[in-house]
């Protein structure tokens, strides 16, 4: 008899704490979910990369643009003198690695034949005459400084003939492959220099690097700008999202890729439609700023939720609701 009390006791505790298990889990995950956070839109800081006068700007506070919509212009002229500078130059280099890979024309070649011959007789005569001061100072009939200066002239006109033939080798030759190799880089450095003139003057076009809504206007026409001076900072279009918190009792509902309905204030009735594109493998304690007292102690995890059909009226800051539909 009293083992079948105990037994009894023992199957109505089983049975308490299969019920607590399913109203605690699976109870709670087949109900509606329910939980709060706050709109984050994402911004960026439009700048130029190049600095100078800022000449125009085309939108203003307010305006929607369009991904590479033009929004200001800085002055030009100066970018134009460099681009200019910089195509002389290529044309330059292009002139001269053109003619070291040509070589020498006939006509030079045929000059510096020319030059050979005559520093050749020229040589031959001066040999001639020093030939001949040798004998006669032998019998002292000219001087030593007359047989100097002959010997001098000599030596001279037998450099300058082998300074001509040498002269000849290289004019047939063509000039050294090194000295091509240094033209052909002296080429690619200046192209090099041409792109980067082009790339400076077209980023003096202010572009928008994505849709949205400019929040706010920094400068105005006529400033004086540094590279990265901010102009505008935009307000990213497809970016907006929801960042809220939850518990660890629910957290197995906040999966990447989870459907929500997110409602404002504004639209009671016309929910914006959203999906769990992250959700924080780490806990963390309760926003101070947007719980009760009660709840900031308790560990929650963080998520965001991407809004997908998102319009001017979610603002940054703008607190949500947001509610998972019931489980199967």
């Amino acid at each position: 008899m009293k083992k079948r009390i105990l037994l009894l006791f023992v199957l109505i505790a089983l049975c308490a704490a299969g019920w607590y298990a399913y109203a605690r889990y699976w109870g709670n995950s087949a109900r509606e979910l329910t939980i709060y956070g706050n709109v984050d839109i994402k911004t960026v800081n439009i700048s130029p990369r190049v600095g100078g006068r800022l000449e125009s700007l085309t939108v203003d506070e307010g305006d929607t643009v369009k991904a590479g919509q033009l929004l200001g212009q800085l002055d030009r002229i100066p970018y134009e003198n460099s681009l200019a500078e910089a195509k002389a130059n290529v044309a330059e280099q292009k002139a001269q690695l053109a003619l070291l890979e040509a070589g020498f024309r006939p006509e030079e070649i045929a000059q510096v034949r020319s030059e050979v011959k005559e520093a050749t007789v020229a040589a031959q005569y001066a040999e001639t005459f020093y030939s001949h001061m040798q004998n006669l100072v032998r019998t002292n009939a000219v001087s030593r400084d007359d047989y100097d200066k002959a010997k001098t002239s000599r030596d001279r006109t037998k450099a300058a003939l082998q300074a001509s033939r040498d002269k000849l080798t290289l004019y047939k030759t063509g000039s050294r492959q090194q000295d091509i190799d240094a033209a052909r880089a002296r080429l690619m450095q200046a192209e090099a220099a041409l792109a980067k003139a082009q790339l400076n003057l077209d980023d003096t076009r202010l572009k928008s690097p994505s849709d949205g809504t400019i929040l706010t206007k920094v400068v105005e026409p006529g400033s004086m700008l540094n590279p990265g001076s901010p102009v505008f900072t935009l307000s990213l279009t497809n970016s907006t999202q929801v960042r809220a918190y939850v518990d660890e009792v629910n957290l197995a509902r906040a999966v990447p890729g989870a459907k929500v309905h997110i409602y404002i204030d504004a639209k009671p009735d016309a929910p914006y439609t959203g999906s769990i594109g992250f959700v924080s493998p780490t806990a963390e304690f309760t926003p101070k700023n947007v719980q009760t007292p009660e709840q900031r102690t308790s560990l929650v995890f963080r998520l965001n939720v991407i809004v997908q059909n998102p319009d001017a009226s979610l603002r940054q800051g703008m607190p949500v609701t947001i509610r998972f539909p019931e489980s199967k």
